[in-house]
C-alpha cells in the first residue's frame, strides 16, 4: 500500500492514485470485486451514470433473493466490458464512484486554486 494514495474505500471496493503515475490527465484506479479500472474523471462520470441506468433494470420475477442476485448488467466506459452485479453491489459501486469523483474534483480544484 506504500505505492498508492487511497482516495476512497467501502466494503466492496477501493479507489486510489498510483504514486508512480506520470499521466498528463488525472486518473484513478478503481477496484471493484476482482476487477480494476484505470479511468479519468470523465470516464468515472460516465460509469456513475451507467449505475443509474442499471438501476432501471428488473431482476427475475421468481428470484428468491433479488437484492443479492447478480442479474443486473452494468456497462462500463470500456466498450468491451460489462459487469453482472446485484442491487447491493450496484449501490456500493455507485457510492465508490460518486465519492471518488467528488474527491478527485476537489483535489483538482485545490491544485488549480493554489497555482
Amino acid at each position: 500500500m506504500k505505492n498508492i494514495n487511497i482516495i476512497y474505500r467501502n466494503h466492496s471496493g477501493i479507489s486510489f492514485y498510483w504514486k508512480s503515475a506520470n499521466d498528463d490527465m488525472l486518473k484513478a484506479q478503481v477496484v471493484f470485486r476482482d476487477t480494476g479500472f484505470y479511468f479519468t474523471v470523465d470516464q468515472l462520470k460516465t460509469f456513475a451514470f451507467q449505475t443509474q441506468v442499471a438501476k432501471t433494470q428488473y431482476t427475475c420475477n421468481d428470484c428468491p433473493n433479488p437484492k443479492d442476485c447478480r442479474s443486473l448488467l452494468l456497462k462500463t466506459p470500456s466498450d468491451c466490458i460489462d459487469l453482472a452485479v446485484s442491487k447491493q453491489e450496484l449501490d456500493d459501486m455507485q457510492d465508490l464512484l460518486d465519492q471518488t469523483i467528488l474527491r478527485m474534483e476537489a483535489q483538482s480544484y485545490m491544485q488549480t486554486a493554489l497555482n
